[in-house]
């Protein structure tokens, strides 16, 4: 890889979906590092197809494109946007919902969605971030899962530098340091789960960036990223 994080960069004012404009980007020969950000968004999305819904010019909306990915790039941005909260949100307890959700104080300021060719050696990494927007003005069904930075809108672009900053060091990590980062936030360790196919106590991740659960009945299981949709975390007192 070479370039750095942000250069060049392709700013909207409106688009369906950073990550599907920075992914024809990608597709078409652009260099790692290439950056697309967008006021608002028509069609964003988190994964498994889920809507990504901010008021426009109040959230961090980006796409960056990288070449040669880490094969644990999920969790190398999640560590990058937990380290930016932590330092916008000091007062805040920062934690990482596996696998790509970053909370405050236990609900969602952040998301992450990777996507990308591997056999092209591609990747493009979408993050939104709740930098400014009012949690009342987002879908009722939102209200009591959001947060949000509590900045100013013209603060966007100050968040903007600091995580790519803080990416371009999580990018840099070994394994082992990314783990013990990720680790160290995990807000489902020791929590109960479940998801379709059973049920459980979170017993954080392995190398591979699974969630690995010790299953009620005995045993151990791990969840890969194509799974997380179905797991459903029980809220402490239920």
């Amino acid at each position: 890889m070479s370039g750095r994080l942000g250069h060049p960069r392709l700013h909207l004012q409106e688009t369906g979906s950073t990550n599907d404009h920075a992914r024809t980007l990608a597709a078409a020969g652009a260099v790692h590092g290439t950056l697309v950000t967008a006021d608002a968004q028509t069609a964003g999305r988190g994964r498994q197809g889920r809507v990504w819904s901010a008021p426009p010019g109040h959230a961090l909306l980006l796409s960056v494109i990288l070449r040669d990915p880490p094969p644990l790039l999920p969790l190398h941005a999640a560590v990058a946007v937990a380290q930016t909260a932590a330092e916008l949100a000091p007062r805040a307890a920062v934690g990482i919902k596996w696998p790509n959700d970053v909370q405050l104080d236990g609900r969602k300021v952040a998301g992450i969605l990777a996507e990308g060719r591997p056999q092209e050696d591609w990747a493009v990494l979408g993050i939104g971030v709740n930098v400014a927007l009012r949690v009342e003005d987002l879908p009722p069904e939102l209200h009591g899962t959001a947060a949000t930075l509590g900045l100013a809108p013209a603060q966007r672009e100050a968040v903007l530098q600091t995580l790519l900053g803080h990416l371009e060091h999580a990018l840099a990590l070994t394994s082992g340091d990314l783990l013990d980062a990720w680790r160290a936030r995990d807000v489902l360790r020791g929590r109960a789960v479940s998801w379709t196919g059973g049920h459980g106590t979170a017993a954080g991740v392995d190398g591979a960036g699974r969630l690995v659960v010790e299953l009620d009945g005995g045993g151990r299981t791990a969840l890969d990223a194509g799974e997380v949709h179905l797991a459903r975390v029980d809220p402490p007192g239920r």
